[in-house]
């Protein structure tokens, strides 16, 4: 999982701001719980600025199986590879929750990041997204699958919520993290590349060892420290060594792999900004 970066956080924020004042007085596009935003296929001419809600980024294999490449939530734009000229969505988009979002045309969002000075800003962005997603297939190939479930757990708890202090709480020296919304084993299976019955047995080992736990108040409250410590006391090369580790039962696993290609956003960008 990429380390949290200031400098990065600032710019979402920037951006943000930058976004809002742009979109002022656009008209707002209500998505209502699964329903698509866009399908893989469909035209990309629009980057997607979410107010409210939470929405997920899903590729599907010539097999049929899916895998979530993100999650994003209220402050967070996606379908932004329509930047990069390369015609159709590549990706469907599904509402997690009832989601509030406006639309914006790619040459308004250029003149935007050119107008308040954020394309340096927003290369930089991209650069980190691609370090994460590097590490992502990385872990695919050197991680278990159980690791993989317990750094995307943590880095779900850091996503989902800072953007919105209702879906997240952090409290004080206990190291608690809750997450609101409810995000299935199915879902999980797809961002870790495992099976449904694999991520329900790691699921339940976790809050065999309080790692992890459920409320009536939220869909899951994880220990962030107690889960990091455990991750890197696990931690090492793709084995079967999870074999040994306390379990309910086993199940095959399968693996699927899907790729991000970031790439050609700042090629785009570096195009618009030289001609700039």
């Amino acid at each position: 999982m990429i380390q949290e970066n200031p400098q990065i956080d600032r710019f979402k924020q920037q951006l943000r701001d930058s976004l809002q004042r742009e979109t002022l007085n656009a008209r707002a596009i209500t998505i209502a719980k699964h329903a698509h935003v866009y399908t893989c296929g469909d035209p990309g001419e629009t980057v997607c600025f979410i107010e409210s809600g939470q929405v997920k980024l899903q590729m599907l294999s010539p097999e049929g199986r899916e895998c979530i490449l993100a999650i994003h939530s209220a402050g967070d734009i996606f379908g932004e590879l329509c930047l990069s000229g390369l015609g159709p969505r590549l990706e469907t988009a599904t509402a997690m929750t009832e989601t509030t979002l406006k639309q914006i045309p790619c040459s308004r969002f250029f003149a935007r990041l050119s107008r308040d000075s954020l394309f340096e800003g927003f290369v930089r962005y991209l650069a980190v997204r691609i370090a994460d997603q590097q590490q992502m297939i990385a872990n695919l190939v050197t991680v278990d699958s159980e690791q993989r479930l317990g750094k995307t757990l943590l880095q779900l708890a850091h996503k989902v919520g800072r953007k919105d202090p209702r879906n997240i709480r952090i409290s004080k020296g206990s190291g608690d993290i809750c997450i609101e919304h409810k995000i299935s084993h199915e879902e999980l299976s797809e961002m870790v590349g495992t099976t449904r019955p694999r991520i329900s047995l790691f699921m339940q080992r976790f809050r065999n060892l309080g790692l992890v736990e459920t409320s009536a108040e939220y869909f899951l409250i994880i220990n962030e420290k107690k889960l990091t410590a455990y991750l890197a006391q696990v931690c090492g090369p793709r084995d079967h060594s999870f074999q040994n580790r306390p379990v309910l039962d086993s199940n095959a696993s399968r693996v699927s792999v899907a790729l991000n290609a970031d790439w050609n956003q700042m090629g785009a960008l570096a195009s618009v900004a030289g001609r700039g």
